[in-house]
Parts: structure tokens; sequence; C-alpha cells
């Protein structure tokens, strides 16, 4: 069954509940849409195939199959047709999956007809402005600035790829110098809100004090010192993406409001009552175990669960197969016919050999160094810093300093410590390798005096 309304947005509806059906065609025919519905995988392929739709609304579970093989086909074939998912109340894990393949985003059964009708009028807006090209995305800021090869990279941008198009919060976690703040931009870049406004805040880095009237903002008079009107963090991303570094720094009182403006999307500013709409999206960053905040009860677990839609895990440096390439693509952009730039044989292995507790900030930012004060563009040993060129002794005095340990416990460590460069720090990875729990590899770990990574399931 079909409404059809000439000239109007096309949108394929897919459940296989009769009552239901009829409730979001009737909701979106009233919203002016050309309406088309199908009650399983293969009617839905099938109307697919015979012409273009402007999105698509489909159930999890369907009589012939599952909502995610309409994602799939969607990607093959439509890529640019958006996807929301119905999934039963509650089912995060079914919705989370769907956002990994491809899903614009999700609703809950029994249906909020006011969020469906803000989710549909979002999706069709997105889809207008990438007809029209407003928010082309520059090479250099999309996944190309992702650098490296190494297969934990290759997986990352092929998640953003997917996650970018929707708007399910997504959460970065990582040692400081991961690059967790590029990742966040490239999210930003590659999605439909590349024309609005990124704007990245270090929550760490505003004093406790200042931190309500920097996001909320404020009215003149609300405060001493407040002499004029000041619009928030929230309301300077409005339209765009909003990333929250270091959230776990973020004070538990303002955790509880920050919630509200998810839920909500709505701010008041400090010294008035009159709630302000903000559409932007929310993605956040930490290298704290906010589980473990939870437990302490430094971190609110409704929130965690609010911002935690998917979870992106980057790897130290340390643990990644591709600092020779990582090396290549810094010094190539710092080079140019009038700088050209190049690194003797021994400088260039001391950089492989190196610890990098500073991850990829630190690398880029000794070669950066290195090249200004090289001779003829030249970086010779003598031009790296000095924990750089001595990092190797020091960090085998320190191991010859420490008792070894028996031999079949050194033979494990070097099997642990093989599996998991292997996996290029992927602790889930790693364990499925090795045939134990990541609870149990957590712990061996632990027992073997090797620093767990965080999981970086990068989905």
């Amino acid at each position: 069954m079909a409404r059809r309304i000439r000239g109007q947005p096309k949108v394929l509806v897919v459940d296989d509940e009769p009552d239901l059906l009829e409730l979001l065609e009737l909701t979106l025919s009233r919203m002016g849409l050309d309406t088309s519905c199908a009650e399983s995988v293969a009617d839905a392929i099938r109307l697919l195939d015979k012409e273009p739709f402007d999105l698509c609304l489909t159930d999890m579970r369907l009589p012939d199959g599952s909502g995610l093989e309409i994602i799939g086909q969607i990607a093959a074939h439509h890529p640019d047709t958006p996807v929301a998912m119905i999934t039963a109340f509650g089912n995060v894990e079914a919705a989370v999956e769907a956002l990994k393949a491809g899903a614009f985003d999700f609703v809950s059964k029994p249906v909020d007809l006011n969020i469906l009708r803000d989710l549909v009028k979002h999706a069709l807006d997105l889809n207008q402005r990438r007809r029209d090209g407003v928010g082309k995305i520059r090479a250099d800021a999309g996944l190309g600035r992702l650098g490296g090869d190494s297969p934990a990279m290759q997986a990352l941008r092929d998640t953003i790829a997917k996650v970018a198009r929707s708007q399910a919060p997504i959460s970065i976690s990582g040692e400081s110098g991961v690059g967790k703040e590029l990742v966040a931009r490239t999210i930003h870049a590659e999605g439909g809100r590349a024309s609005g406004p990124f704007v990245p805040v270090n929550c760490g880095a505003i004093p406790a004090e200042l931190m309500e009237s920097e996001f909320f903002g404020h009215k003149k008079g609300s405060f001493t010192g407040a002499h004029v009107d000041k619009a928030g963090l929230f309301q300077a991303a409005d339209g765009g993406t909003l990333f929250l570094d270091e959230i776990g720094d973020m004070p538990v009182g303002l955790q509880t409001r920050l919630l509200r403006v998810l839920e909500e999307q709505e701010v008041i500013p400090l010294g008035t009552e009159t709630a302000l709409k903000v559409d932007l999206r929310v993605i956040c960053a930490s290298h704290q175990n906010l589980r473990a905040m939870i437990a302490r009860g430094e971190f609110r677990e409704d929130l965690y669960y609010r911002l935690n839609g998917i979870t992106l895990e980057l790897p130290p440096l340390a643990l990644r197969t591709d600092k020779e390439r990582l090396i290549r693509e810094f010094l190539a952009a710092e080079t140019s016919d009038s700088r050209p730039a190049a690194i003797e044989v021994d400088a260039f292995e001391q950089l492989l050999a190196y610890r990098w507790p500073g991850n990829v900030r630190e690398l880029r930012n000794v070669i950066r160094t290195a090249l200004a004060i090289c001779d003829g563009g030249v970086v010779r040993l003598r031009d790296l810093p000095s924990e750089v060129r001595d990092g190797n002794s020091a960090q085998k005095s320190e191991a010859s300093a420490q008792v070894q340990p028996p031999q079949p416990e050194r033979d494990e460590r070097a099997e642990l410590l093989r599996c998991l460069r292997e996996c290029d720090g992927n602790m889930s990875l790693a364990a499925k390798k090795l045939g134990v729990s990541r609870n149990t590899l957590y712990r061996r770990c632990k027992r073997l005096d090797i620093a767990p990574q965080r999981s970086h399931d990068t989905l």
C-alpha cells in the first residue's frame, strides 16, 4: 500500500505490524511525504529496485530476515538514502548494531510520533543539503587526514564512514595524544553537519566556577561581572558538532544539566527561565575509565549510557604497526619545493624504536621541531630531542634493573605482547585470537605487568 503525493520526498516504511505500519504511513502522509510501505525484506528490496527513496524506516525484526539486510542493501546500491531503524524499547544492542551497519538513527517502540517527526525532518534536511552541495568536504578535512595504514586505522576509517552520517552520540577513548580530536573533526567533516560549526571544548581546561556560564551562556546582570549577554558553547555549536574532550573532568552537577540538553535539545542560560532550542551533535572523549568513575560516584551512569551510543577506541602509538608510514607522512606534510625534508637512517630508526608516551601528537611535534633546527632540510640523530635519542638506553637500563620473571612467565608475556601488537592493541580482538574472555586477558596482563590497553572495538 502507498499514499502517492507527486513531487514530494519519498519515504519507504518497512514493518510487519499492520497497526504500526498504518500509523506510520498516516503520520508521514500528513507531513506531506510520498509514502510506500513493505512488510518484509523481500518487498522492501523490490521497491528499492523500482525507484529511489529519500528515506527508509525499517523494523529490526521482519518475517523473512532482519532490517540489517535492508541497511546493507541500501548501503551497497543506494548510499545516499538514509535509513532509520525501529527497535524494541530498551534494546540498545540492536540499535547500536544498526548504527554500526550504517543506519542514520533509530527510534524505539512504542514510537513517539514527535520524535519520529523530528527524525524524519532532520534526515530529509540533511539529504537536501547534500544534493545542493552544501558543506562539501575538503580533501584535507576528511578521512585522508587520519594517517597510517595499520589494520586498526583502516577499520577506524571504515567505521567513521558509516557512523558519520548517523546522529548517534559517539564516545572516543584513548591515551592523550592519540588523535581523539582529529577523529571527532573527521566525523564532523564526513557527516551531514559539515557545513555547520565544529566546536571543540577541553572540559579539563575550564575552571569549575566558569563551566556553567561557558556551556549555557548567561544574561546581562545574572552574576557579578556579567556585563553583557553571552551565548554559551551549546548555542555556538547549533547546527553542527560539539566535541567535549576529557568529559570525565566535568563536575557531576553540570553532568546533570548536560543530560537534559541531550534529551530535550534545549538550553536555559543563566539569569533567565527561557529555554532556547539547539540542534547539535555531541561527540565526547576521555582518557579516563568512565566506568570506574561511575563506581566511585564521579560520573553519572545515565549520562554515560546516553553518550556511549557508539564507542571508538584509539590504540596508543606504541602498539601501532604503521609508525614508519606515519613518520613519512609527517615529513611529507612539512615538505615543499622551497623546503625539502629528509631524514637519515639512524634518526629514522631511533624514531621507530622510541616508545612515544605522548603518542601521535608527540611524534608530529618532534618531527616539526627537528625540521626547524636541522641543516639543509635533513633530520639527523643530533636534531632529535634528548629523551628520544636516549630513549632506548634508558629503557634498557630500566629493564635490566628489574628482576626477571621465571621463564614460563617470560614466554607467556612475550606471547601476549606479540598478540597485542598484531591486533594493534585491540583487547577484544586479541582475546578472541587467544581464545579467552576479555576480562581474562586483562587479568593476565595485570599479572604479567603489561599495561592493559583500553578496549578499542572500532565497531
